[in-house]
């Protein structure tokens, strides 16, 4: 019999992209790739291991209710132990054979896990064709732990955090040992995980990305007093102490000048405290946290964007800031601690300036000079926006991790 209506189009088959918190103000970047995934006709499911949920771009985003867990300990861990009493036999010699670096990072592994087991039956009924943890952290063992379940070719995501803190991910080799490619940003992230035993071929540096550009601002002529920008979370890696020792040497030498710094954290009441100190504070403003849109006309007003990052005590540090090609994007001249991977993207006199942060009349010298010099101002600019369309553009990029995500889905 002849069919009445049109075939239904089979549906293709989708990719579980893990997150540990999704969507998250402060990791605009990962939303930028979604979005970006979701343009190329990706499957997508997505979802979120602590906190977040809700729906982004009109996909739904499934929360794990930590309530989960009473089931994961009361009945999955015993059944998982008569079923796959290796697997089990693995995780539990683990947790008892080595020390975790930290106990957030105990923790965060922990959730990845539990997250597995609690999702395990509900994944089954639609099987992903590849499993994707954003983070070497929690979103990784969830990977790692449904692939030893049911056989799910999985890959993951592993930059500076996962890599730096505390010596890095307390399951990381294992993790990216069976993944069918790791993700990461830097050339920075490359050269490590390569350095800890990491296959070059399986590792893909894919830059992050602008989904789109924004508008080139003009060079405002007269820079009087010099508009300063700081966008960081208010943490040790920030490097914000040294930051406001800068501000103080700008005062003293006379240089007439304006700094905001937008981003909050647990660093904010002693560093609003500092600044009274240094007798900075009728020139430095702490804005707090900011939406996107926000954050975009701060970068309008400013005429320099300052990242003073520093390796934290605990071994954490930036890749690249993504504000600092957001920033080279809109015109805005940035100067940069040389620390980690800011200099892939800021070259000394081609794209920007960089100064060391235990020398704050460096960066004295080079702000007089963004200040004063015109035409070295607009030679950065060019040369920066040139850098960014270049190597941040989300959909040129995407593209390289989408045909990753279909070459791991081939096997």
């Amino acid at each position: 019999m002849a069919s009445c209506g049109p075939a239904l189009k089979p549906k293709p088959p989708h990719i579980a992209l893990l997150f540990t918190t999704f969507p998250k103000t402060s990791e605009a970047f990962l939303q930028r790739d979604v979005a970006a995934l979701q343009a190329k006709g990706l499957n997508l499911k997505l979802y979120s291991l602590w906190g977040g949920g809700g729906a982004f771009n009109g996909l739904p985003v499934r929360s794990f209710n930590k309530w989960r867990l009473i089931e994961v300990f009361l009945v999955i861990i015993p059944w998982n132990c008569l079923r796959r009493p290796r697997l089990m036999r693995d995780l539990f010699e683990g947790v008892f054979t080595r020390r975790a670096p930290s106990w957030l990072n105990f923790w965060e592994n922990m959730l990845g896990a539990g997250f597995a087991g609690s999702f395990a039956r509900e994944m089954r009924r639609d099987p992903p064709a590849l499993v994707h943890g954003a983070w070497a952290g929690a979103p990784a063992t969830a990977g790692w732990a449904l692939w030893r379940m049911f056989g799910w070719p999985y890959s993951a995501g592993a930059h500076a955090y996962d890599l730096y803190e505390h010596g890095g991910d307390w399951w990381l080799l294992e993790k990216l040992q069976h993944a069918r490619f790791i993700h990461t940003s830097t050339e920075m992230g490359r050269r490590e995980l390569v350095g800890r035993g990491v296959p070059a071929e399986k590792i893909l540096c894919i830059r992050r990305g602008l989904d789109a550009f924004p508008a080139f601002k003009p060079l405002r002529p007269d820079r009087r007093p010099l508009r300063l920008l700081s966008i960081a979370r208010l943490v040790p890696k920030k490097g914000l102490d040294h930051q406001l020792h800068i501000y103080a040497a700008l005062k003293e030498a006379g240089i007439a000048f304006e700094a905001r710094i937008v981003g909050e954290g647990p660093l904010r009441e002693l560093l609003e405290r500092q600044t009274a100190q240094l007798q900075v504070a009728d020139a430095v403003k702490f804005t707090g946290q900011l939406a996107q849109p926000e954050v975009w006309a701060q970068l309008a007003w400013a005429d320099v964007l300052l990242h003073t990052g520093v390796v934290a005590p605990s071994g954490d540090r930036d890749g690249l800031p993504n504000v600092i090609p957001e920033a080279m994007a809109a015109g805005v001249l940035v100067v940069t601690s040389p620390v980690a991977a800011t200099t892939e993207a800021i070259s000394q006199e081609r794209t920007g300036l960089v100064a060391d942060v235990d020398l704050p009349l460096a960066w004295v010298v080079a702000l007089r000079r963004l200040g004063e010099d015109d035409k070295l101002a607009e030679k950065l600019r060019a040369a920066a926006r040139r850098w960014v369309e270049e190597n941040y553009d989300a959909h040129k990029n995407t593209a390289r991790l989408a045909e990753g995500f279909a070459k791991a889905m081939k096997g």
